[in-house]
Parts: structure tokens; sequence; C-alpha cells
């Protein structure tokens, strides 16, 4: 979706410094960072994002899964 928003021209000349360093578009940071500020502010949005997560892959651990878990378990002191 686009849209329209004014920010400062200091804002934007940093973005688009920031965007070329990092080989991306500006878009996509803006994308990103607006992602990042809603995880910071609307933590139940997050919440939900990851219940369907695990609601997509499942919350029971596979087999391989059970094993690299007791491989570790028997490498860790107690």
């Amino acid at each position: 979706m686009k849209v329209a928003v004014s920010i400062p021209d200091e804002v934007f000349a940093e973005t688009e410094s920031l965007a070329k360093q990092l080989k991306t578009s500006r878009s996509e940071l803006y994308s990103r960072a607006l992602g990042e500020f809603l995880g910071r502010h609307a933590p139940d949005r997050v919440t939900e994002l990851m219940d369907r997560v695990v609601a997509a892959v499942g919350d029971k651990p596979d087999s391989f899964s059970k094993r690299a878990a007791r491989r570790v378990l028997r490498r860790v002191e107690w």
C-alpha cells in the first residue's frame, strides 16, 4: 500500500543514508521501522501474531527437537 507522509528533512536525509548503508529501499526501511515501533507500543499485537504462528506450526516438538533437547540437557551441568 502506498502512503504519503510528511517527515522532517533531517529524518529523511538520515533515512536515505541508512538505506544506502543497509543496501535496502526506503520503503523497506520505513516498513521495518514502523514494524519495530508497533512491536514496542502494541505488545498485544505481537502476542497475537506469535499465537498465530504457534497455531500454524503447532506447539508439540517433533522427534528431532526432542532428541536435540535431550542431547543439550545431558551436556548441561546441574
